[in-house]
């Protein structure tokens, strides 16, 4: 099921586009705490996901095949809905993602944490979000971990601005 648009769509996109990251190359910086993520919260994947109107593209990735997805289908369109970390611990289960292609496909989304990358004005980019291939539960300590790094995200998008 589609996330419907955020309330402030028009100022979130053209604060997306402030930043001049989307189809950049890869940036160490940003790969080191995706790799942190996987390996702090223990899943094979791992990835900043920013997203814009028609799609969510993956600035840093760890463990996937591809470079974006329709934002139609993003978990991660979900997740920039929400002031917390968005967590899904079994997709099959989900009454909005169970019958997802990112779930009943090759790519096998089971389990989602993703942490939206907020703008010190309130405007959410994306997420840095982990994924599991196998159902399962992300402790406090888990959730918390992830948005630290994702402010960590966020403190490396304002430096580059500056």
């Amino acid at each position: 099921m589609p996330a419907p648009l955020p309330p402030s769509e028009t100022t979130r996109l053209a604060a997306l586009r402030s930043y001049g990251i989307l189809d950049t190359e890869a940036e160490e910086a940003f790969d080191r705490i995706v790799a942190l993520a996987a390996d702090f919260l223990a899943t094979p994947i791992a990835a900043i996901s920013l997203v814009d109107e028609a799609r969510q593209w993956f600035k840093a990735k760890l463990g996937l095949a591809i470079d974006e997805t329709p934002r139609d289908i993003a978990f991660c369109a979900h997740s920039i809905l929400q002031t917390g970390v968005l967590v899904v611990e079994d997709a099959r289960r989900s009454p909005i993602f169970a019958d997802n292609p990112l779930v009943t496909g090759p790519t096998g989304i089971r389990a989602y944490a993703g942490a939206p990358l907020v703008t010190p004005d309130g405007q959410a980019l994306g997420t840095l979000c982990v994924i599991d291939t196998r159902p399962r539960r992300f402790s406090r300590r888990q959730r918390r971990q992830l948005g630290r790094l994702a402010a960590m995200v966020m403190a490396e998008l304002e430096l580059r601005r500056a």
